[in-house]
């Protein structure tokens, strides 16, 4: 009976056991990930001591001033060469890809620019043609009618401009038959036009 008793609490699930379980995985994942971080570690340590190991067994191999040390320095100097071409070159796609972005950026400005005009202007198509059509004819007319009368008085005016400056400059315009067509052109009346 207490076996049994026993068997069936430990079927139960007890929340104190569900929260060490938990906090065990926690902890179990911690440890996998300082694990790692320690592998990293020691790896990047390795390379950093071997790349020490090798700089040191060339620097000596460079002291015997021989065949060899004279291939080395010199692949060392190709090396430097191709690094600084490969920098330049880096250099140069930072540039250019900066470059395209700020088109890329303008572009894009313009697209949407280009977009708002088109906007407006068929915003402002709906509008005359709305009103156009709201418009009736009589009131087009007028409408035009007194569009022609402002363009007339205008011209008017001009023609008035024009001569008096020719007047007002004494040049004998009955002697010029560029300046005579001119002033004759101007008597004449708009509205007879």
């Amino acid at each position: 009976m207490e076996y049994n008793t026993t068997v069936h609490a430990g079927e139960e699930s007890i929340p104190d056991q569900a929260i060490e379980e938990k906090l065990i995985e926690a902890a179990a994942e911690d440890l996998e990930r300082e694990t790692e971080q320690v592998k990293v570690s020691f790896q990047n340590k390795t390379l950093a001591l071997q790349r020490i190991q090798l700089i040191d067994a060339l620097r000596t191999k460079l002291r015997h001033n021989d065949a060899d040390s004279k291939l080395i320095l010199e692949t060392i100097k190709h090396i430097i060469m191709l690094s600084t071409a490969i920098l330049e070159s880096q250099e140069q796609a930072r540039e250019l890809e900066e470059k395209l972005n700020e088109i890329k950026k303008r572009r894009f400005a313009l697209k949407q620019a280009g977009e708002h005009k088109l906007l407006q202007i068929h915003t402002l198509k709906k509008k005359q043609k709305e009103e156009l059509e709201s418009m009736e004819v009589g009131e087009m007319l007028k409408r035009l009618c007194r569009n022609l009368q402002k363009e007339t008085q205008m011209t008017t005016l001009i023609q008035n401009i024009f001569q008096g400056i020719i007047i007002g400059s004494k040049v004998n315009w009955a002697e010029d038959p560029v300046l005579k067509a001119i002033v004759l052109q101007l008597e004449k009346n708009v509205d007879c036009i």
